[in-house]
């Protein structure tokens, strides 16, 4: 299987992806004038994608390959099944598994599933049918009494249906053919008119035949009168102005199926062998090479042709203002690849490309043809290669004898290039495509690498990493808005050599930030000795440029890269860097405005948490907090103990409606206001009560919250005593040594709901060796599937602490938690341990 083109695509795992993976397959196809497979292939492709993305819930790359003959559809995906698949033979209707790889075996001519350690990969193939010339069928001759016998003049009927398969339009020819008006038969379904269980010779429903993109057979339609009568039919499906699937079905009596039925015909060549020129034999042949060897092989047989010692090959750029030196032979070491001449001076006679010219003394007229200059060459002639009247590019020979050539080998040579030029403009074309294509591609894997991370480092070691060796053998990245941008990163395509490069980019001039956009030459290395730019020949001596990095109007830095000596840079590839450093200046500006607000995000967050706690004398305190979502260090769950007077303290543990800032917003506002209040003298139900207007003042701001608040106090002969209120909040819980597991609190009205709430103060003892255990609905409420952890579940978890430290019991319940399911927890958690030192 010869591979002529490939295109990829990768897709995140979300289900909008299989709808962008359809329109990749559809695109790619059609580029490819496989229109005839595209609505299989998108098909399969649709199926093979759902089924790694919203089964497997993996990321899918999409590669389709054209070879002759064919197309191949290949999805990958990271969730490899180690078992076989059984024979596709059908499928359940109501199982949504199964169905790609049923599908693949029912409409491609091939297809696979391959495994590697890490992915897995499904395939298929969709065969083209073969081309055909303008005239797509026909048949022999034939005596009048040989064709085929209908009424005259024969009625084509028209019916078009839509998705639902009832009629949307009929033809005057289908009224007659089935006895019924429009205002009858609009409307009615397919189904009603049509005499089926199936087609003679085939196995398809009715169902299944309108859901064929083509059909033709012939069947029985019911008339008004309930008459059967034959008829023949082509289908065809089509979309809508709205683009919904429509059928168009072509009717005819049956003794007329000639006129719509599709037979196989010999389509026999005929016609003269078109001339071949000896001198240029079989080289507009060359078609199925690619550009680079085309052109070589027109250069080497160019200079056969006419027994030249040089000849080389220049293509025109788009706008027909400069040649690009593509191919020489001859002149190796003399005359730089891909170096570019103004047509105007390019060759010389007539002063211009466009026409054949002999240059006998290329001394005497140095500049009849730049690319020769600093070679032996005496003599040349060129001439253009043109498609339609248009310029595309020069031939030449040269020779190092002056005089050598005259006008019959100029008249030669130019036969040869017009027997050429198409098919290297053809090559060109097919060469810019796939350029294209590469460069999209690029872009597109270069800015998903670059969305898939926010750290400014990170961001500025990609950029470079992705520049080479893609555009270039080393690149570097200046940062900062002034004239003197600071190096902040390098990187080479031999790794070992970074450290040498960075130390020569310290010691050169930086790249000066420039306004305007596009890119540059850079002439750093003027400004060290020559004599250490000699030492580092290799490194950077070859052609460099620099190009501006600017985001949202203002610079941020420059982009500088290079090639090696002898080397040039192509036109598209700048271009393709311009675009490229528009995308890392954008990538590179929004990892600055991440790291800022999530650094002022932070320090917002940390200012919520409580500071150090304080030492309770006799009393082993310990904290678990965990906030959900990322970068989130406070949620809408809290916690405090703080120092009220001599010998008291407060302590609370609360939970806010919600997550993420806006609960934290309440959760900072519940905490400041119960330490404010409790150390003006307020007792509990008082704090609790003023906090419940506070937050009720909020307006629509304001957020419901349950919440745990108590003093602690010592009292005479060990121990600590508890003054508090659960307003809503899960029960304390409370360990004794023997084990037992008891709650300590009722539940009184939360808080942020009620205007007034009666709350009454509650008394507990702890005694030495008592462990209290206050938690947030987090650990409580942790499930899997219909399973709850529950306060059950944590007065059993807690039943086994005895003897444990406040910390390792505040271990045991997070570590109970986290391994009560599989994925992660989704809602904030905090637990608060109180354990009373004493003889246990």
């Amino acid at each position: 299987m010869l591979i002529t083109a490939r295109m990829s695509a990768a897709f995140a795992p979300e289900g909008r992806s299989v709808a962008a993976a359809r329109s990749f397959v559809r695109k790619t196809l059609t580029d490819w004038d496989a229109g005839d497979v595209v609505d299989d292939a998108v098909l399969l492709t649709s199926e093979l994608v759902t089924n790694a993305i919203v089964h497997a819930g993996t990321s899918a790359e999409v590669s389709c390959v054209r070879y002759d003959g064919g197309v191949q559809i290949e999805v990958t995906d990271h969730y490899p099944s180690r078992e076989l698949p059984e024979p596709a033979t059908g499928f359940d209707d109501g199982d949504e598994s199964g169905r790609g790889l049923f599908l693949s075996a029912s409409l491609a001519s091939a297809w696979g599933v391959e495994y590697a350690k890490n992915v897995k990969r499904v395939w298929f193939r969709l065969e083209l049918p073969d081309p055909v010339s303008a005239t797509s069928s026909a048949g022999p001759l034939l005596p009048a009494n040989a064709l085929p016998d209908a009424a005259v003049p024969v009625h084509v009927a028209v019916v078009h249906a839509d998705a639902s398969r009832k009629v949307t339009h009929w033809s005057p020819e289908a009224a007659r053919l089935f006895g019924l008006g429009d205002s009858e038969a609009i409307g009615m379904a397919l189904g009603d008119l049509v005499a089926w269980p199936q087609t003679p010779g085939t196995e398809l429903t009715l169902d299944e035949m309108l859901e064929l993109s083509r059909w033709q057979g012939g069947y029985d339609v019911r008339a008004a009168d309930g008459v059967a009568t034959r008829v023949f039919a082509s289908h065809v499906r089509l979309r809508d102005a709205d683009g919904d699937p429509a059928l168009v079905a072509l009717l005819v009596p049956a003794q007329a199926r000639a006129l719509l039925e599709n037979r196989d015909a010999s389509r026999g060549r005929t016609g003269a062998a078109i001339p071949v020129d000896s001198e240029w034999d079989g080289i507009d042949g060359l078609s199925r090479l690619g550009l680079e060897d085309l052109l070589q092989r027109a250069v080497e047989r160019a200079r056969d042709l006419l027994d030249a010692d040089a000849a080389f090959v220049l293509l025109a750029t788009d706008d027909e203002s400069e040649m690009e030196v593509r191919a020489t032979t001859g002149l190796a070491g003399a005359v730089h690849r891909l170096s570019r001449v103004p047509v105007e001076t390019s060759v010389g006679r007539y002063g211009s490309a466009r026409m054949p010219a002999v240059h006998e003394d290329l001394v005497a007229g140095p500049d009849a043809v730049p690319i020769l200059h600093e070679t032996r060459m005496r003599s040349a002639v060129t001439v253009p290669l043109k498609v339609e009247g248009r310029l595309t590019g020069t031939l030449g020979v040269a020779s190092e004898s002056a005089a050598r050539f005259d006008n019959d080998d100029a008249a030669r040579l130019q036969r040869a290039a017009d027997r050429v030029s198409l098919t290297v403009e053809s090559a060109r074309l097919s060469e810019l495509e796939r350029v294209r294509r590469g460069s999209l591609s690029f872009l597109a894997e270069a800015s998903d690498l670059l969305a898939g991370t926010l750290d400014p480092e990170m961001t500025l070691a990609m950029i470079a990493q992705i520049v080479v060796p893609r555009l270039g053998t080393w690149c570097a990245v200046h940062t900062g808005e002034s004239h003197a941008p600071v190096l902040s990163v390098v990187w080479h395509a031999d790794e070992m050599r970074i450290d040498d490069l960075r130390a020569l980019l310290d010691r050169a001039e930086a790249p000066r930030a420039q306004p305007t956009p596009g890119a540059r030459r850079w002439l750093g290395l003027r400004s060290l000795d020559p004599e250490v730019v000699r030492e580092h020949t290799d490194l950077v001596t070859g052609e460099a440029v620099t190009l501006p990095l600017v985001a949202r109007g203002r610079g941020i830095g420059m982009l500088t890269f290079g090639i090696l000596a002898g080397d040039r840079f192509r036109r598209d590839t700048l271009e393709l860097a311009e675009d490229l450093s528009r995308r890392a200046a954008l990538a590179m500006d929004n990892a600055r405005l991440y790291s800022e607000r999530n650094a002022t995000s932070q320090a917002l967050q940390r200012s919520l948490l409580p500071p150090e706690l304080p030492k309770v004398p006799g009393v082993d305190v310990e904290v678990v907090y965990q906030a959900s979502g990322e970068g989130n260090e406070v949620g809408g769950d809290f916690y405090d103990l703080f120092t009220i007077g001599e010998d008291k303290w407060g302590f609370a543990i609360g939970d806010v409606c919600g997550t993420g800032p806006e609960a934290a917003a309440v959760t900072g506002l519940a905490r400041q206001a119960l330490r404010l209040l409790t150390r003006e003298g307020m007792s509990v139900p008082a704090v609790l009560q003023r906090l419940n207007t506070a937050i009720l003042d909020e307006g629509p701001r304001s957020r419901f919250l349950t919440l745990l608040h108590g003093h602690m106090t010592h009292r005479d002969g060990g121990g600590v005593r508890l003054s508090l209120v659960s307003a809503g909040h899960p029960l304390p819980l409370r360990l004794r040594p023997d084990g037992t597991v008891d709650a300590v609190a009722t539940p009184q009205p939360l808080l942020g709901v009620l205007d007034e709430v009666d709350l009454v103060l509650e008394t507990v003892d702890l005694d030495p060796g008592d462990v209290l255990v206050c938690v947030t609905d987090g650990v409580t409420e942790r499930r899997e599937g219909t399973r709850m952890l529950g306060d059950d579940g944590l007065a059993e978890v807690l039943s086994g602490c005895t003897g444990l430290t406040a910390g390792a019991v505040a271990a045991r319940i997070h570590r109970a938690v986290e391994q009560f399911a599989e994925e992660q927890a989704r809602d904030d958690m905090a637990i608060l341990v109180l354990r009373v030192s004493g003889d246990d």
